[in-house]
């Protein structure tokens, strides 16, 4: 994989030069800021992009916001923002937004490698991963809304397991339910929010997107990361 890192620590962003190179990935470029991600991004082509969310030169939110500048720019390239910070001003946009595969992780709750280089994959293959905590805070930021009072309490539950990424059978096993029961659940799911067959898009996605515009209430425990798609 291709993959172009913008990261102004220079200890972790030659950390994770050397761990990507070591997993067999080519970094294309490694920058500080994102004073020339553009231009990067059109030389080196990457197949992922890495930001971090507070960069130079103020420090504020010069990554996320460069991070929804490429999502418009280039739709199809995979983005993780990787960063010690949940940037609620625009997180919810970039998760919102149409676009290539996406993640969203904490540095701080990246425990184990060989997940986080599974989960970088996982990216780049088309999955959108959000750490269980991104969500979180996202939450507390919304408010109820009429859709997520036709869902029952075990949708709900299975609704806020799908946020976190979870995979069906991830969701039976947490639940103690068949594969089918967890199945038709999140049919009914999407019934009630009304993602439709013919709905654009992943409705998978689209139903975390709704629990996390239109809900306030906890996120079961889980683990660093999830995937949703």
């Amino acid at each position: 994989m291709r993959i172009l890192i913008c990261e102004d620590s220079v200890l972790l962003r030659e950390g994770l030069v050397r761990l990507f190179e070591d997993a067999g990935h080519e970094v294309v470029a490694a920058l500080p800021d994102t004073s020339g991600l553009g231009e990067a991004v059109e030389t080196t082509d990457p197949e992922l992009c890495i930001l971090d969310v507070r960069l130079p030169p103020t420090f504020t939110d010069e990554g996320i916001r460069a991070a929804l500048g490429l999502r418009s720019t280039h739709p199809s390239l995979a983005i993780l923002v990787l960063s010690q910070y949940v940037e609620e001003r625009y997180a919810s946009d970039l998760i919102a937004a149409q676009g290539g595969p996406l993640g969203y992780l904490l540095k701080d709750r990246v425990a184990d490698v060989a997940e986080f280089l599974a989960s970088v994959q996982r990216i780049s293959e088309g999955a959108t991963v959000l750490d269980p905590e991104v969500v979180a805070q996202l939450l507390t930021r919304r408010n109820r809304d009429d859709r997520m009072l036709r869902l029952t309490e075990r949708e709900r539950t299975v609704l806020a397991l799908i946020a976190e990424g979870k995979s069906n059978q991830a969701i039976a096993g947490l639940l103690f339910l068949s594969e089918a029961s967890v199945e038709k659940h999140i049919t009914s799911i999407f019934q009630k929010l009304g993602f439709e067959q013919g709905e654009s898009g992943n409705r998978r996605v689209l139903a975390a997107l709704a629990h996390i515009e239109n809900t306030g209430g906890p996120v079961p425990p889980a683990g660093p990361t999830g995937v949703a798609r």
